[in-house]
């Protein structure tokens, strides 16, 4: 009897890429995300568009260019000739998130800007980090004489007095202030691509929920369950998405799955009763 050898589905796909945090392939993964609005999409293009770009790059950077002399070539090439830069029009366009759709419209949200530029800037020998910065991603170069912090959205450094006042309404909404404030370094702390990812994704959940697109915002938390297995909100958040949905079998498979793993949540009372009536609602 002959095998059946099936290509993996794109849920598959993902979870092999982000199984390991020695080796994450982060523009790989960040390109899949793409696929379930894409179904067709050859995510190893997105690549060789990418190796194109840098290998373009490349032809005109001399052999002895200092790290500074590479990154104001990365940043001349990237924000001024290719013209990338943030969607400010329709910030909340899911294909702001998706690597293929930023590679033809140039136009992105900070941290899909920011994976494409990393890619090359690495590709330059730059030391370049994303950074997790509250509200907006950023990208942080390693220079011989000190750091340069940059906004993928448009291209500028930004000054520690910039990153203090951008830092300022969220310190204050969560009352990081007086004894409670903590230096700026540790809102610069880099982001592993583990990090990168499922704030990609949590963008993408945000927008679908904000829609109550939610079949797409489920495929979204599979994903996050899939990076992040035992993010138990996660499985709440596709729980609740599947109640919408009306898949009660599987919503309530998910809220069970959170509530036996946590144990001092506010909502565990709210998400008790949300599976009473879910179960009643199925017999």
């Amino acid at each position: 009897m002959p095998l059946s050898l099936s290509a993996p589905t794109a849920l598959e796909y993902f979870r092999t890429l982000v199984e390991s945090d020695e080796h994450f392939p982060l523009l790989e993964a960040a390109a899949s995300l793409a696929q379930d609005e894409y179904p067709e999409l050859d995510v190893q293009q997105v690549l060789g568009d990418v190796d194109q770009l840098l290998a373009r790059l490349k032809r005109r950077l001399p052999a002895d260019a200092a790290p500074l002399q590479r990154l104001r070539l990365l940043n001349q090439f990237f924000f001024h000739d290719l013209s990338f830069g943030g969607n400010v029009n329709d910030y909340y366009d899911p294909d702001n998130s998706y690597l293929n759709a930023v590679l033809r419209t140039r136009r992105g949200i900070p941290i899909s800007l920011a994976v494409l530029w990393m890619e090359l800037a690495q590709g330059l020998g730059l030391q370049a980090r994303g950074v997790g910065f509250p509200g907006h991603f950023m990208l942080k170069v390693t220079l011989p004489k000190g750091q340069v912090v940059i906004d993928p959205f448009t291209g500028r450094s930004l000054s520690r007095e910039e990153l203090s006042e951008r830092l300022e309404p969220y310190k204050r909404s969560n009352g990081l202030i007086g004894d409670f404030d903590v230096p700026l370094g540790l809102y610069l702390q880099p982001a592993t691509p583990r990090d990168i990812i499922s704030r990609m994704l949590r963008n993408l959940k945000e927008v679908h929920r904000t829609q109550e697109d939610w079949q797409r915002a489920i495929a979204v938390q599979d994903r996050l369950i899939a990076l992040l297995p035992e993010a138990w909100g996660e499985h709440r958040d596709r729980g609740l998405a599947h109640a919408e949905q009306g898949n009660t079998s599987l919503a309530v498979r998910d809220l069970e799955t959170y509530l036996a793993h946590v144990e001092d949540a506010l909502d565990i009372d709210a998400i008790a009763e949300r599976v009473v009536a879910l179960r009643r609602a199925e017999s």
